[in-house]
């Protein structure tokens, strides 16, 4: 969601691609080149193919055809119309264009795993992927095709078209342009694909895999963010912090609570407004759940964000293809590694934390336009109530946002349809729970930033009492945004608007930072 200068090329090797690569690629623009040692490793494997089509003994993927059609010996001089038929067949998708974000990610994740040494491509085919990076080429990729199984296989095979100088691809400004222009103008050649390299191109989890990638990137961010938003809720609804000691946490030591609670005590230090009821003539005995157990459902959130990393790295570490090359003993083995199950359960898991996030974020919101429970504000934190409604219809938008949520929220990887004759007949639905989830992340910050935006305009009607240095260096940012205080009613969606790009820009989150440190 943020935004950062040029970076500098990104070197694939024969280990794993970083977070910070893949979204410097995908999102940044830079350009990638192949290391020596994975250029040694793609020839290594190559020379292992090349052997094995000369061979008389079938060879599944390199003399013989796919899925359910394995068993069919292809003869030596129709293997390249092989290549080429698996390609354009494959590349079926249907619906709107996948953003470029996401296609940049998967042809890098997908070179990546060619420069394991572990697939069999061809040098010159690997050098044409970073090409078509390097010159910001991106493949139409379609919103359907693929199940998740034998990889993303219409996804990816839309990719491997451009390489053949077919099909629609996006310039570096964004233009869309027959594949082989785009190619001839970057100065590059098409690819003539030889054995086994069509199936090496489109048999991997990239798609879903680049995308849980930037979904987790996203969600720490807005994890964080979802930390401001509910300290400047709890102390605009004259909340107490006491519950979020570290001493509370402790006895119950789960480390994503213990870190959204901190960041609340830090977030609320020498708070006017908490200071105003803290004392023994104060006559709250406990917050609602939607205040006080904030760092309970953030920290949960938190810990799955993590898990969902940890897969990610495994599989960012993984050489994703079928048949595998076993360069140590001249071995091409079948193999299942291309079932997206480890991927799609996380894409899945991560749904559900955006969805309840943003549920508990909605009830906080919802606190503050009930006269009965906001502690002294006026109803709707309208500037005249009955003549103007406030904030109303911003939770309304904020419930309607939930209630998708909720729907988005529903597992995709506990379906399954065979496909391939039977052939291929459990498979993972991975990129179906990654398209949702983008869709449910944009949601959770569109949710916060409405919370953030109620939040601030609560702190104002605080006044005299002043909001806490952090939660008012965010109250200022917003101003300095042109998103005005508290009066007569307006055109709020594009305050609303602002303010999401403020969240998902890191804005919000840089604004308490900048006060009290960088939150855990």
């Amino acid at each position: 969601m943020t935004t950062h200068s040029s970076p500098g090329p990104v070197a694939v090797g024969v280990g794993p691609v970083s977070f910070a690569e893949v979204l410097a690629v995908a999102r940044h623009g830079a350009p990638v080149t192949l290391t020596p040692e994975a250029e040694a490793a793609i020839e290594r494997a190559r020379a292992v193919v090349d052997e094995l089509a000369e061979a008389p003994t079938p060879a599944y993927g390199i003399s013989t055809g796919f899925g359910a059609l394995a068993t069919r010996h292809i003869p030596t001089e129709l293997r390249a119309q092989l290549q080429r038929s698996l390609v354009r067949s494959h590349a079926a998708g249907s619906g709107p264009e996948v953003e470029p974000e996401v296609v940049r990610a998967l042809m890098l994740l997908r070179l990546s795993t060619l420069a394991t040494g572990h697939t069999g491509i061809r040098l010159g085919t690997a050098r044409l992927i970073a090409g078509l990076l390097s010159h910001g080429i991106t493949p139409v990729v379609r919103e359907y095709g693929s199940l998740g199984c034998s990889g993303d296989l219409a996804p990816l095979s839309h990719c491997a078209l451009a390489l053949m100088g077919e099909g629609e691809v996006r310039d570096a400004d964004g233009a869309l342009v027959p594949a082989s222009d785009a190619l001839a103008a970057a100065g590059l050649a098409p690819v003539e694909l030889a054995a086994k390299e069509g199936l090496a191109l489109i048999n991997g989890t990239d798609g879903m895999l680049g995308m849980l990638v930037m979904a987790v990137e996203d969600l720490r961010l807005l994890l964080r963010t979802a930390d401001v938003a509910a300290a400047m809720s709890v102390e605009a609804q004259l909340g107490t912090d006491r519950v979020f000691a570290p001493e509370l946490q402790a006895i119950r030591p789960h480390p994503g609570q213990a870190a959204s609670a901190a960041n609340l005590v830090a977030l609320m230090a020498d708070s006017a407004v908490v200071a105003s009821h803290r004392g023994p003539d104060c006559n709250r005995v406990q917050d609602a759940y939607s205040l006080r157990c904030s760092p309970q459902v953030h920290g949960a959130a938190r810990d799955t964000v993590e898990h969902a990393a940890s897969v990610a790295t495994r599989e960012l570490a993984s050489a994703v293809d079928n048949p595998v090359v076993l360069p140590d003993d001249g071995r091409v083995e079948s193999n299942g590694n291309f079932h997206g199950a480890p991927v799609a359960y996380v894409l899945d898991f991560l749904a559900i934390v955006a969805a309840d996030v943003a549920s508990i974020s909605e009830r906080r919101t919802d606190r503050f336009l009930d006269k009965a429970r906001n502690h002294g504000l006026p109803p709707f934190l309208a500037d005249d109530p009955g003549v103007d409604s406030g904030h109303m219809i911003a939770q309304y938008t904020q419930a309607a946002i939930v209630s998708e949520l909720k729907r988005l929220a529903v597992p995709a990887s506990v379906d399954s349809i065979p496909s391939s004759a039977m052939q291929e007949d459990h498979v993972s639905m991975g990129w179906s729970a990654a398209r949702k989830l983008r869709r449910s992340v944009d949601g959770l910050s569109r949710v916060v930033a409405v919370e953030v935006l109620t939040a601030a305009r609560a702190l104002d009607l605080r006044a005299p009492l002043t909001p806490s240095p952090a939660t008012g260096a965010v109250v200022r940012l917003l101003r300095e945004a042109g998103i005005e205080g508290p009066g007569p009613d307006r055109h709020l969606s594009p305050e609303i608007e602002a303010c999401v790009s403020l969240v998902q820009s890191g804005a919000v989150l840089a604004a308490a930072s900048s006060v009290i440190g960088d939150l855990q």
